[in-house]
């Protein structure tokens, strides 16, 4: 391939992935979101690496721009106390415990939808009466996949590609929201 090429072709697989969900499950996770607001609940979401880094944008635009009570979990004093004390494939779960309340909607993201923290995670809140979205790529029949009650996939294994397309999606359930709701 060309050096000329490469961001071409690049952006064009971004923009394939995107298109590439069927619009009705993105309104079927807004109306999840929205669901728990208008119940009086809030919206966890957590991730590892790039995905704790889209689960606080997210977080903070769903409480900020969308006026929808959104917690993240990336406080490193909380992660490391939980992920030493419970080990790291159960801090996320721990946290859970401690913060989510039955009712509230967990957003649970892993690209490869195999972290073990994140799969911990969607097992404790299916137990805890949360309804749950997935957001994963890599194979379609990876484990996250199993775990939710709506599962957002790309069909990529590629990191970049995967979190950026799940970036995308998020922040678009965000201004759909402030879109449709009046704000």
């Amino acid at each position: 391939m060309k050096k000329t090429q490469y961001f071409a072709n690049y952006f064009k697989t971004i923009y394939q992935n995107l298109e590439s969900i069927d619009s009705v499950q993105l309104e079927q996770a807004a109306s999840m979101v929205w669901a728990a607001h208008k119940a009086g609940k809030k919206v966890i979401i957590a991730g590892n690496g790039g995905s704790a880094a889209m689960a606080s944008h997210v977080a903070v635009d769903f409480t900020k721009a969308a006026s929808i009570r959104a917690i993240n979990f990336n406080e490193a004093d909380l992660i490391t106390c939980f992920a030493n004390d419970y080990g790291y494939e159960n801090w996320v779960e721990k946290a859970l415990e401690a913060y989510a309340d039955s009712g509230d909607l967990a957003i649970l993201i892993s690209s490869s939808g195999k972290s073990q923290n994140i799969l911990n995670a969607a097992e404790k809140a299916n137990e805890m009466g949360l309804s749950v979205i997935t957001v994963s790529g890599f194979l379609t029949d990876n484990p996250l996949r199993k775990l939710g009650d709506l599962n957002l996939w790309v069909d990529s294994t590629e990191y970049n590609i995967v979190e950026m397309t799940h970036h995308v999606w998020l922040v678009a359930i965000i201004d759909y929201l402030i879109e449709t709701s009046g704000k």
